[in-house]
């Protein structure tokens, strides 16, 4: 299975990076209403950090952003589930299939080459600031170096008082 698919199955909700059910149901290739109905089943093993539920706010919000979702959900009066990592994670062990277990190692892959990018956008931003602080001092010594320059040539051309004796005639 190709990482970008799965990736870009991946939303971010509640500043959590979650995957929605009936994406996960269409990558194990069964019912949306099978995948909720065993998770339902074991739902001790889903705490709030793990899966939980869209509210309608936030769900119309995901419909007006995402124009990749299929027709026949956005109009579904169920709110789906979102998992996140470890919700993903923990559905191996709800659906204990060969199938389940072989897209489950897939996506935690992706969403580790999403946290590998994010750590590297970060290290990327931190060094960039480093460089615009640095890059500001510079300019800021120039500036002050020109300013120098400038008022001193400004006083070397002030007219000055002949030095010696003035002859009358």
């Amino acid at each position: 299975m190709e990482l970008q698919v799965i990736q870009n199955k991946i939303y971010e909700i509640r500043g959590l990076r979650v995957m929605l059910d009936f994406d996960l149901a269409e990558l194990y290739g069964i019912e949306t209403r099978v995948l909720k109905q065993s998770v339902r089943r074991n739902i001790t093993r889903f705490p709030n950090d793990f899966m939980f539920q869209l509210s309608k706010q936030e769900w119309k919000e995901l419909i007006t952003i995402c124009d990749m979702l299929p027709e026949k959900i956005k109009f579904s009066p169920a709110l789906p589930f979102a998992f996140t990592e470890q919700g993903v994670a923990m559905l191996a062990s709800v659906l204990n299939s060969p199938k389940a277990i072989e897209v489950n190692i897939e996506i935690v892959r992706a969403f580790v080459v999403l946290r590998q990018y994010a750590l590297g956008f970060a290290e990327l931003n931190q060094k960039l600031e480093a460089f615009m602080i640095e890059t500001n001092m510079q300019f800021n010594d120039i500036y002050q170096a020109l300013t120098e320059m400038a008022s001193k040539t400004e006083q070397d051309n002030k007219p000055r008082n002949p030095i010696g004796y003035k002859q009358n005639s």
